[in-house]
């Protein structure tokens, strides 16, 4: 069964068991987990990584069935759900949980999915697809915000925090959170206070290091770090960029492999390539194959992890990682 984001309310009349959540907005699929499932949950909540289900299934799946008089309601997140899944699933649809919910997180799935399929087809299942954030759904967010933080912003800068987003919802609470502090001791914000708060975004750092990365200008990419002492902070936002940045890419090469010229995929593109960034982003389609794209998207993410797991070492494993193509 298919259930749009928007369209979630209309779940909680419903009696679903397992939940797919795919897509490559990373922010929407937290923000769907964390205030539509997690929010008023009272019971456990169980979080894995799809090889932790795949390398103990058959314990995970024993510990689904077996029932116990003080059993709690146990809400499951999976990260990185893909079509190994299949297996457990098909299992699980085959008995009836017991007071367990699960909820699967993926990356964009593409139609032949197995997993996708499943998770469409049938009707005791929920698929939620997430999309890209556009220029309208960040500038709801940061009404919203304004509207729960009795602040008042001008539409321009409103639309500076949506421009600087760069597209991520993750990127634009993070900026919202600073203005939000900022508030405490100041009640009337400027651009100018915008500018200097986002000092990150105002350098262009992170950004710069994320584009000539995947455009394999390995002396650019020597001199940014060499230039800059990024902390573990700014090391999540550079796996971020280059994240979300290849994900486009995978994007582009789809498109230039259906025989498509390369000019006109960048003009057509959307959300819109701004038209400073075109040159880099035509090099980057002609530096990697489509197949490549996949494979540093699968790095990148694992990368996230480690880094995730060993703060104190992010810096030299972000070092390592972009300096190396």
């Amino acid at each position: 069964m298919i259930v749009k984001s928007f369209e979630i309310e209309k779940l909680k009349s419903k009696i679903c068991d397992l939940h797919l959540i795919y897509g490559d907005n990373y922010g929407a699929k937290e923000d769907l987990v964390n205030n539509f499932y997690i929010k008023n949950f009272q019971g456990e909540i169980l979080r894995y990584d799809e090889n932790e289900i795949l390398n103990n299934s058959d314990e995970f799946i024993l510990s689904l069935f077996n029932k116990s008089l003080f059993q709690n309601d146990k809400l499951i997140i999976i990260s990185r759900g893909t079509d190994k899944l299949i297996k457990v699933i098909n299992h699980v649809l085959e008995n009836k949980l017991s007071n367990i919910k699960i909820v699967i997180k993926s990356s964009i799935l593409e139609k032949k999915s197995k997993l996708r399929t499943l998770f469409e087809k049938e009707k005791r299942t929920v698929c939620i697809p997430v999309y890209s954030d556009d220029s309208r759904t960040l500038g709801s967010i940061v009404h919203n915000f304004i509207r729960e933080n009795n602040l008042k912003l001008s539409q321009e800068i409103i639309n500076i925090l949506v421009e600087r987003s760069k597209g991520d919802r993750i990127f634009l609470k993070s900026e919202l959170e600073k203005l939000q502090n900022l508030s405490l001791s100041k009640k009337k914000i400027s651009i100018d206070d915008i500018i200097k708060l986002s000092n990150l975004a105002e350098n262009f750092t992170v950004f710069e290091l994320s584009d000539n990365y995947l455009a394999k200008n390995s002396k650019r990419v020597s001199n940014i770090l060499n230039e800059n002492n990024y902390s573990s902070e700014d090391c999540i936002l550079i796996i971020r960029t280059l994240l979300n940045k290849s994900k486009r890419l995978l994007k582009i090469r789809n498109e230039i492999d259906n025989n498509e010229n390369i000019d006109q995929v960048i003009s057509r593109f959307k959300p819109p390539i701004f038209w400073k960034e075109k040159n880099i982003v035509k090099k980057q389609a002609q530096s990697w194959s489509t197949s490549e794209v996949k494979e540093i998207i699968i790095k990148i993410n694992n990368l996230e992890a480690l880094v995730k797991k060993n703060v104190a070492n992010s810096t030299l494993f972000v070092s390592d990682f972009v300096s190396n193509f």
